[in-house]
């Protein structure tokens, strides 16, 4: 009896001892430990880290969360990053990300350097399995253009996790003229991830851009983008709410279709509303392109720009213009502050467009709205 007892603990002791040291990148929670000095790698399926708010994270490559993993970032957490294109953040398609900031204490991901300028770093790349009519019109993938990442499909209510309280800095990183990060760029992202309280900070490229996906984004900031502020294409099918956009450079917002064909399907359906655009920027307050796509817009505040509502010309763009010329781009409730010219439209439908009396647009006119306050940075 006593040998068996003496057998028992022995047999308990061992599976205590290979447990513990089963596996050197994780603790007793079943956690994956990430080095804060050396933050790069991936975590592959069935693996889960938390980022440790006391600490800064020193991002000096490429990190992925591929399918099947989770990656946690609570409130209060910096993440510096340095190396250029080489330094991004990216969710693989079935991976998720939970960033979980708050309006006292958001998260921060910015660059490293003591001088930081836009371009520094690639950014936040999010992929999921919604639909896109970038790979074709019944499902089908295509490559993300940073990050090289599988994206789309036909799972609308993919869920790739919740971003709540994020300011991203300096992003934009350029492998060419044709290629380069945005601030937050989101490939096929499904309608079941949240997107709320985001800011893009002096981001090199665009803002934010949803590229097709059905994913919504309310309470978005974009501040002084090198190109435009926030753009959807590819067949995006969702809804802006509460965005305030200032200081970029070209479009405040782009809305397309699709840059290759603009009759592809399936077809951007975009509801925007409580919107503010503020100038300056070269290619008006929003600017419909390449098709264009089937859009309702309103409460509508644009400030500070040459032209208000930019649409390229029938010639160039006969699928756009058709879709103003049949009332499928209507704007209601549209405030034109310091604007030049109202619109550059020439086609029949005079009335896609009416003005409002009290357009508050993200809440305050052209002023930061109160639900921007606090969590952003505009200098």
């Amino acid at each position: 009896m006593k040998k068996l007892l003496f057998s028992t603990l022995a047999v308990a002791a061992l599976a205590l001892t290979s447990c513990s040291s089963d596996d050197d990148n994780s603790n007793n929670n079943n956690q994956t430990v990430i080095d804060p000095t050396n933050f790069q790698g991936e975590l592959k399926s069935g693996e889960e880290a938390t980022l440790d708010a006391t600490k800064t994270y020193n991002l000096t490559g490429s990190f992925i969360v591929r399918d099947g993993a989770k990656l946690t970032i609570p409130a209060g957490t910096t993440v510096k990053a340095s190396g250029g294109t080489s330094a991004y953040i990216a969710v693989a398609q079935g991976g998720q990300i939970f960033i979980n900031g708050t309006a006292t204490s958001p998260v921060v991901m910015t660059s490293a350097s003591s001088n930081p300028a836009q371009g520094d770093w690639g950014g936040l790349v999010i992929c999921g399995k919604a639909n896109t009519n970038k790979g074709g019109s019944t499902g089908q993938t295509a490559t993300a253009e940073v990050s090289d990442l599988t994206y789309g499909g036909t799972v609308d209510n993919d869920n790739s996790g919740v971003i709540r309280y994020l300011r991203i800095e300096y992003t934009g990183a350029a492998f060419n003229g044709d290629k380069e990060f945005n601030g937050l760029s989101l490939f096929g992202v499904g309608s079941g991830t949240t997107v709320e309280y985001v800011q893009s900070f002096e981001g090199g490229d665009d803002g934010i851009e949803f590229f097709g996906g059905a994913v919504n984004g309310k309470y978005l900031v974009a501040t002084n983008s090198g190109d435009d502020s926030i753009d959807f294409a590819d067949g995006w099918k969702g809804t802006g709410e509460y965005w305030y956009i200032t200081g970029g450079a070209k479009a405040g917002i782009e809305g397309s279709n699709n840059g290759d064909n603009g009759a592809a399907l399936p077809t951007t359906t975009a509801t925007l509303k409580n919107i503010t655009v503020v100038g300056p920027g070269s290619e008006g307050g929003i600017f419909i392109k390449e098709g264009g796509g089937l859009w309702t817009v309103d409460n509508f505040y644009v400030s500070g720009f040459a032209t208000g509502i930019n649409i390229k010309d029938a010639a160039a763009d006969p699928v756009a213009n058709a879709h103003v010329d049949n009332n499928e781009i209507k704007f209601t409730n549209v405030m034109f502050d310091n604007v030049t010219a109202i619109t550059n439209y020439l086609g029949t439908n005079t009335g896609f467009y009416t003005v409002g009396a009290n357009v508050t647009g993200a809440g305050n006119g052209a002023a930061v709205p109160t639900w921007a306050q606090g969590w952003t940075r505009f200098n």
